[in-house]
């Protein structure tokens, strides 16, 4: 059930409407980074695209394309999402479709739907600024914000420390290459993001079980027990910020550097 498409019909201030679609050279991980107006998807007991069943202060993204779609419990395509103003970011598997469209990947470098409008830009965005398909969504429905991602409860207020829909930097992890971790809480909470290879360094966002984790280097730090194994090794998964090695499992054929 593409639930997420509900969760989209949140107005935004007329102000907004003037912030271009952004993109930029990735912090890591995926070839793309776009900048794209994200909304919280709530919906707590209905079922995603993929049929996970939503919980509350869930951990995951939807984006409007069956093609940005992993199976359930599975985060090949995952995201992570940087908010500018508070410094955090989380890091995400893409478990609904939507908001808005169903076939917008705009993401892609040969888009589904939509093919003229340039790379890194939603529908929904051109949609809502510059009037594209005469302000209608695929469904011909007219559309009330520039949301090009849905962030679940928890990522949304937990990770990234939002209170309001806002815009964030999107980077589609599975659009890169490099060495790549999975995250595995065996069912438990999410992962701290903090700013150094320290339990008790500053919170700087988190990861939710199953995201994908781009690794750019290994250092150590604290030691730490967790669901994978016991180590004192942290991944650097972004510029200034780590995740404890304790809950990550390497996917096949990655071999860390150190840092």
């Amino acid at each position: 059930m593409l639930v997420s498409l509900i969760a989209a019909l949140t107005i935004v201030p007329a102000a907004l409407v003037a912030t271009p679609a952004v993109a930029l050279a990735p912090p890591g991980g995926g070839t793309l980074t776009a900048k794209v107006f994200a909304t919280r998807e709530g919906l707590v007991g209905w079922k995603t695209a993929n049929g996970h069943k939503i919980t509350k202060r869930d951990w995951f993204a939807a984006l409007p394309s069956w093609r940005g779609l992993s199976d359930r419990g599975e985060g090949d395509k995952s995201v992570r999402v940087c908010h500018d103003g508070n410094d955090r970011c989380v890091f995400l598997p893409v478990w609904d479709v939507g908001p808005w469209n169903t076939k917008d990947d705009y993401w892609a470098d040969d888009r589904h739907m939509w093919e003229k409008l340039p790379r890194g830009k939603p529908q929904a965005q051109a949609a809502y600024q510059d009037d594209h398909n005469d302000g209608e969504d695929e469904f011909g429905r007219e559309v009330l914000n520039p949301a090009g991602i849905d962030i679940a409860d928890g990522a949304f207020w937990d990770g990234l420390d939002l209170d309001d829909n806002d815009w964030v930097h999107v980077t589609f992890l599975w659009t890169g290459e490099g060495d790549r971790g999975v995250v595995d809480t065996d069912g438990g909470e999410w992962l701290r993001v903090r700013s150094a290879p320290k339990t008790k360094a500053a919170l700087r966002g988190g990861a939710g079980e199953y995201a994908q984790v781009p690794i750019r280097c290994q250092v150590k730090g604290d030691k730490v027990k967790g669901t994978v194994r016991t180590t004192d090794l942290w991944n650097r998964v972004g510029d200034g910020i780590y995740v404890s090695h304790a809950y990550v499992r390497l996917l096949d054929g990655a071999k860390p550097r150190k840092c």
